[in-house]
């Protein structure tokens, strides 16, 4: 029988890994990404927990993302003179991370190893600037007919897989809802962009400085391209009511400006950050000169189920797991759980699904835990919270105690065995049919 006809929709890192898995098995895959080419860039990246197994299982991956990586060393909150509080450095056991992860990367790097890997080069068909117009079923047992925007010809498949991310129109079309639905806001939103020069001098350390309202600024050396690699973290107070306007409630003025387009967001962005002193002037000029800014709310996604008939959700469309720090290991996870469930029931589509669920609930529940007070820790409200936090953490790391904090603060600090992955029989030759 031929292989399983599969569109995959998002190139960023749940659509590449997704692929790799569904090579292996002898899918036919066709990938397609809204944007003209691979997105290069954005914020730094931790690979963790369940993550690293399964990028141990990848051929090839984890010499890669070591090669690849921000080789940050550590973090620290500084005064507005420059001085550090502490610095809190990694953890130096790959199987168990503390705030630096042994594979922290750049979200566009570690997107171009994925589509790099050897498996993907000769089974999947990559397609830039194309999006889905709509997605049709005959039937529950029926392909799925697929019409595109942008010239690419109306094609059937067995299977549409959306790597689409937190607001997915795949998961809008599949589950009959808007954009939004599903979708839980935590308040906050980050924004990421580079500058062309390296205001760390060499550091290996990234800093951090906070203002009240919910305010931070935290810059990396990027040592690949000699430049600084900075990102802005907003925790904005809480409005005073749900009808307030923009005006009154920045978190909806954040959604406004970034809904008008990036122009609009940099000068809300600089508005806000203006005038917490330190190096900020100059880091909100490089913004406004900026080729790779990214900014985006920081949200969660908690779907009803993450399959409907024949679409499925991989990553932050089913499951964003927000300021957890899950995200890419939570994308890395289903994209191996979801092939290897149709690797393990070849011809039945529907168990392969409902086992790809039973599996990753658990894990989705257990890396989509908030820890206490995050986003006020991140960026406090008040002069009175900055001080607590940095001394905190000034006293953290003195006394070393990071790492077991870690443990009980956040699932994505636990050890990697903490979440066991079921073993597929990859070196099987046979491939996956369709259900046909």
């Amino acid at each position: 029988m031929a292989g399983l006809r599969v569109l995959i929709v998002g190139a960023s890192i749940a659509g590449p890994a997704t692929a790799y898995w569904l090579s292996k098995a002898g899918a036919r895959i066709t990938i397609i990404e809204r944007f003209p080419s691979l997105r290069e860039g954005g914020q730094a990246i931790d690979i963790r927990v369940c993550g690293v197994s399964v990028m141990r299982k990848m051929h090839g991956m984890e010499e890669r993302v070591r090669a690849q990586s921000t080789q940050e060393e550590g973090v620290s909150f500084i005064r507005p003179d420059g001085r550090p509080y502490g610095v809190i450095r990694m953890t130096g056991n790959p199987d168990r991370q503390s705030l630096i992860s042994e594979y922290e990367i750049y979200r566009g790097d570690l997107s171009k190893i994925l589509v790099d890997l050897p498996e993907q080069k000769s089974s999947i068909d990559y397609i830039f600037g194309e999006e889905v117009a709509s997605i049709r079923y005959e039937g529950d047992k029926a392909p799925v007919t697929v019409e595109f925007k942008n010239g690419t010809a109306r094609s059937e498949f067995d299977l549409v897989i959306g790597c689409d991310g937190s607001f997915s129109r795949t998961r809008a079309m599949a589950l009959g809802c808007g954009v939004r639905d599903h979708v839980i806001p935590t308040r906050s939103w980050a924004a990421y962009y580079s500058i062309p020069k390296d205001l760390c001098n060499g550091s290996k350390i990234g800093v951090g400085i906070s203002a009240v309202g919910g305010r931070t600024i935290s810059i990396g050396s990027d040592r690949f391209t000699e430049s600084t690699r900075v990102a802005l973290f907003a925790n904005p107070p809480s409005s005073p009511s749900s009808s307030s306007s923009s005006a009154q409630d920045p978190m909806r003025a954040f959604r406004e400006a970034l809904s008008e387009g990036q122009d609009h967001v940099k000068l809300h962005i600089a508005n806000r950050f203006r005038g917490m002193g330190w190096i900020t002037d100059e880091l909100l000029q490089g913004m406004m000169d900026s080729k790779d800014f990214y900014a985006s709310e920081i949200v969660q996604v908690k779907a009803p189920s993450i399959f409907d008939r024949r679409v499925v959700l991989v990553g932050d469309a089913g499951y964003a797991a927000g300021p957890t720090g899950g995200g890419t290991s939570l994308a890395l996870t289903g994209a191996y759980v979801l092939a290897g469930s149709l690797f393990k029931y070849p011809g039945d589509i529907d168990a392969a699904l409902a086992e790809y669920e039973q599996v990753m609930r658990p894990i989705i529940t257990e890396l989509q835990k908030i820890p206490p007070f995050v986003n006020t820790i991140m960026a406090p409200q008040t002069a009175w919270g900055i001080w607590l936090r940095n001394h905190l953490f000034a006293l953290i790391a003195w006394t070393g105690v990071a790492e077991f904090l870690g443990t009980y603060f956040a699932a994505g600090f636990s050890d990697s065995k903490k979440f066991p992955l079921p073993d597929y029989d990859w070196d099987r030759k046979d491939t996956i049919p369709t259900s046909r």
